[in-house]
Formats: structure tokens, C-alpha cells, sequence
């Protein structure tokens, strides 16, 4: 009795350990989770309850008040909005070009590392040195891009200067700046699919155009999801080329959520 009651003991602890060990592991990321991600969260919610900026010595406590005035401000309601069109059009364009391009220097082609770098080059450089580049390319007058539109016989444009143009001039920027970075996804996720399917649908008379519909794209589904979710995310994180190429403005055309936040904090102290 005595050696079967230490037999079943044991086999209670290594059961326990063998339940144990996957939150042993999972504990000291859990750690770093709750200090730097769960407490200041739920602090920030906390601070959001009380009234606090340079005219208040004193937090005064006002429950939901924050929330309430935020959006019942109308320039609030447009950063909102700025960063919803933006990240409307920046997000499936740039899915598009990236994929496109993807498809393309997938080929056997002459010089094909060269052309994969020129087209990442983008990615490698800073946001505010690309956004310095093309605040000066956007120049009215002696800009690149208002010396090309001459050369079309077109208007000369304040790209920056006017609201119209200002935001569409920034998704140009994003645009430009993030397709390399999703067409490395794109590239990894073609090289990894089965070829004899693509063989297989050459000899039933598949063109090029038919494989890419009914073959790459719903292969690459997992692909497109994970690169959309990172595109979401980098258009609400938008915030080096306002800064440097626009500060917001024109009359808050380009103010977004992030820049906004930021510029309310350490700007206005509020």
C-alpha cells in the first residue's frame, strides 16, 4: 500500500509539473505584459478621468468629461477623419503595388537583385529623411514634381500649402515608403508556393492573368492578411512626414490621430 501510495504521488507531481511548465514559460513575459503594457493602460484610463493641464494645479476629477469634450470637437472629428481617408487609400494601393511588383521580380530576369533593392531602398530609409526629400521634390517653382508637370504643360501646384492637396501629397509619401517593405512579404509567400500547381494549370491552358487570379492571390490569402494588418497599423502611426512636411496643417487638412496626440500632450501640456 505504502509503495502504490508513493507511485500515485508521483504521478500526481509529474502530471502537475507537466501541467505547470507552459505558464512557467509563459510567466516571465507575463512579467513585462502587466508592468509596461497593463498597468500604464489602465493608468492612462484612470488619468482620463480627471481634468489635468497648465490651468488646473490640481487634477479635478470629472468621470467621462475628457471623452465627451474630445469628441464633440470638431477638430478632433477631423483628425479622425484625416486618418481614415489616409488610411483608406494608402492601405489598399500600396497592397496592390506591392503584390504587382512581388509578381514581377519573382521572374527570371536579368540584374534582379538590383531591382529588388531599388524598390526596398524606400524601406531602409529614415521617415524623416524620406520625408525631407520629398518636401523638397514638392517645392512650388523649383520642386521635381512641379518641374515634371511643367514639362506636361500643368499647373504649377502648392502640394503642401493647399488642403486638398496637402493629404493626398502624404499618402504619396506612405505610399511610396511602405510598398518595398509589403513586397518582401509578398516575395517570401510566392517563393513558397507549390510550383507543380502552376505547371498543372499550364497544361490545361491557364494564362498568366487566370493563375493570378484563381491560383496566387487565394494561396497568398494568409500573406494579404498579415501585410493588411500591418498597413492598418502603420497609418494610424502616421505621424514623422506630418511632422516634417506639413506640422498638421493646412487649416488641419493633414492632422492625424497620433501626430495629434502627440502635439496635445507635449505641445499644449494638456
Amino acid at each position: 500500500m505504502t509503495s502504490n501510495s508513493t507511485s500515485t504521488q508521483s504521478v500526481r507531481r509529474s502530471r502537475f509539473g507537466t501541467a505547470a511548465l507552459p505558464y512557467l514559460l509563459v510567466l516571465p513575459t507575463l512579467f513585462f505584459v502587466v508592468v509596461f503594457t497593463v498597468l500604464p493602460l489602465l493608468r492612462v484610463i484612470y488619468d482620463s478621468l480627471f481634468l489635468s493641464n497648465q490651468a488646473v494645479q490640481i487634477p479635478q476629477f470629472i468621470g467621462i468629461g475628457n471623452y465627451v469634450a474630445l469628441f464633440q470637437d470638431e477638430a478632433f472629428q477631423q483628425v479622425l477623419l484625416n486618418t481614415f481617408v489616409y488610411g483608406i487609400a494608402t492601405v489598399p494601393i500600396s497592397i496592390v503595388f506591392a503584390l504587382t511588383l512581388a509578381i514581377l521580380l519573382n521572374q527570371k530576369i536579368r540584374a534582379l537583385g538590383l531591382y529588388r533593392l531599388a524598390f526596398f531602398y524606400p524601406v531602409i530609409l529614415p521617415m524623416v529623411s524620406a520625408a525631407s526629400i520629398w518636401l523638397f521634390m514638392f517645392t512650388p517653382d523649383y520642386g521635381l514634381v512641379n518641374i515634371f508637370f511643367k514639362t506636361l504643360h500643368l499647373p504649377n501646384l502648392n502640394w503642401l500649402g493647399e488642403p486638398t492637396l496637402a493629404l493626398p501629397a502624404l499618402m504619396i509619401v506612405g505610399i511610396w515608403k511602405q510598398t518595398g517593405y509589403f513586397m518582401i512579404f509578398y516575395l517570401a509567400g510566392l517563393q513558397a508556393l507549390p510550383q507543380d500547381v502552376y505547371e498543372a494549370a499550364q497544361l490545361d491552358g491557364a494564362g498568366p492573368f487566370a493563375q493570378a487570379r484563381y491560383l496566387t492571390l487565394p494561396l497568398l490569402t494568409a500573406t494579404t492578411l498579415f501585410v493588411t494588418t500591418i498597413a492598418v497599423i502603420n497609418a494610424f502611426q502616421t505621424v514623422d512626414q506630418v511632422y516634417i512636411m506639413t506640422g498638421g496643417g493646412p487649416n488641419n487638412a493633414t492632422d492625424m490621430l497620433l501626430f495629434n496626440l502627440w502635439q496635445t500632450l507635449f505641445s499644449f501640456f494638456d
